[in-house]
């Protein structure tokens, strides 16, 4: 069975590399900072850098490789690429926000309270995940490792870089 279908359209090679490349980092990051391995940011959102970033922006320069600057994927890959770092960097980093004082209203009522009312207030909410958006520079950093991926990417396609 041929299977070289799934490595066949560089907009997805591009993107799946990218994300890899910074949910890696991120976990690398993490590690280093926590002194600890943590493998549920292997797939995490939020942190250093933004894997969301790395993905749009190398499929946006691969899109402009292959198609030309007014072509439709180049105009569809530019504008999801805004909304998506905008998006990351305003909605669901202001949701983080709002988790964090979730979590903290709910510990504050947990110790002030009856130990049945504890656990009835943390079945009804429980901890919710504070790492969901991006700072502004951790969305650049993404953009920036995306758009290097997507040279690597195009340099190789035109033989002028080789991996092996």
């Amino acid at each position: 069975m041929d299977l070289s279908f799934l490595i066949s359209n560089p907009l997805i090679n591009v993107s799946v590399i990218s994300w890899a490349a910074a949910q890696g980092i991120k976990t690398l990051i993490d590690s280093v900072k926590h002194k600890q391995f943590d493998r549920h940011r292997l797939a995490g959102a939020g942190g250093m850098p933004s894997s969301h970033s790395a993905v749009t922006c190398s499929v946006l320069l691969t899109s402009y490789y292959l198609y030309g600057f007014n072509s439709p994927s180049f105009a569809l890959a530019f504008v999801m690429a805004l909304i998506v770092m905008y998006d990351a960097t305003g909605v669901r980093w202001a949701a983080g926000l709002h988790a964090r004082a979730i979590n903290h209203i709910v510990e504050f009522l947990e110790s002030e309270g009856s130990p049945e009312g504890q656990r009835a207030l943390r079945e009804l909410i429980p901890k919710l995940n504070e790492s969901l958006g991006h700072r502004v520079r951790e969305a650049i950093c993404g953009a920036g490792l995306g758009f290097l991926i997507a040279i690597l990417g195009h340099m190789i396609r035109q033989g002028r870089f080789s991996i092996f």
